[in-house]
């Protein structure tokens, strides 16, 4: 791959991204996000780009399955794509964060953009593990339903049957694609150790220790709000009764 279309499609996508929150800030927003129309801009943006990039990470493993087995080598124009226009997002919210955000709120998310970005761009720029970064997005189907569990609850919808459904896949795909696919990522990359140059392979390891701690405390608090509290207020109710 040219660096020139590296550039292009992750430079597009910081634009594309500009635009999808311009747009969103155009559009009617609920009167109880009101009082943080940035936030809510931040996730409507984040929301586009995890259910553009889930459909597209599925689909480089379904039009390409040879991709599956080598990781390392293999993979398509489509998927190369895939990896460059996640880093042009990334880039984009890292920036939105930087100018909207203090560092004491943002810290940790900034931290997870630069090593993302940092392990993507070495990706596409070696044109190597581009499978394994693919692999890693398929994280992105469980953003859908976290990200519309955030919108809801700003929305002051975080009771009934939508906000309980939405609550229950979010924590089911959040086990599949987060912790899990996290686990068989470190374990593969444990077993290809031999494969895997040093400098990758440290980097790599990092990576996967930093979002597993981070996926694991996240995993505590949604399942601490939306399963353990409402179990509690429940049964206060039944003795009140």
């Amino acid at each position: 791959m040219e660096l020139s279309s590296v550039i292009l499609t992750t430079g597009s996508a910081v634009g594309l991204f500009r635009l999808v929150n311009t747009g969103v800030g155009k559009l009617p927003i609920p009167e109880s996000a009101c009082r943080n129309a940035w936030k809510w801009k931040n996730i409507s943006t984040s929301f586009v780009h995890s259910f553009i990039t889930a459909i597209w990470a599925v689909s480089c493993f379904f039009l390409h399955p040879q991709m599956a087995e080598d990781l390392i080598e293999t993979h398509s124009v489509f998927s190369h794509a895939l990896v460059s226009f996640s880093i042009g997002y990334f880039i984009y919210d890292f920036f939105d964060m930087v100018r909207n955000q203090k560092l004491s709120q943002s810290w940790e998310l900034l931290f997870h953009h630069i090593v993302v970005i940092t392990c993507f761009g070495l990706s596409v720029l070696s044109c190597r593990y581009v499978g394994f970064a693919v692999v890693a997005l398929l994280v992105e189907i469980n953003s859908v339903f976290l990200h519309l569990r955030q919108m809801l609850r700003m929305s002051n919808i975080a009771t009934g049957t939508l906000y309980r459904i939405n609550s229950m896949i979010n924590l089911g795909t959040y086990v599949v694609f987060r912790i899990n696919t996290l686990a068989w990522m470190t374990r593969w990359l444990v077993l290809n150790r031999d494969k895997v140059p040093l400098l990758a392979y440290t980097l790599g390891s990092v990576g996967m220790a930093i979002m597993t701690a981070m996926n694991i405390v996240l995993f505590c608090r949604l399942l601490r709000s939306d399963f353990l509290k409402s179990s509690t207020r429940e049964t206060k109710k039944e003795k009140e009764m």
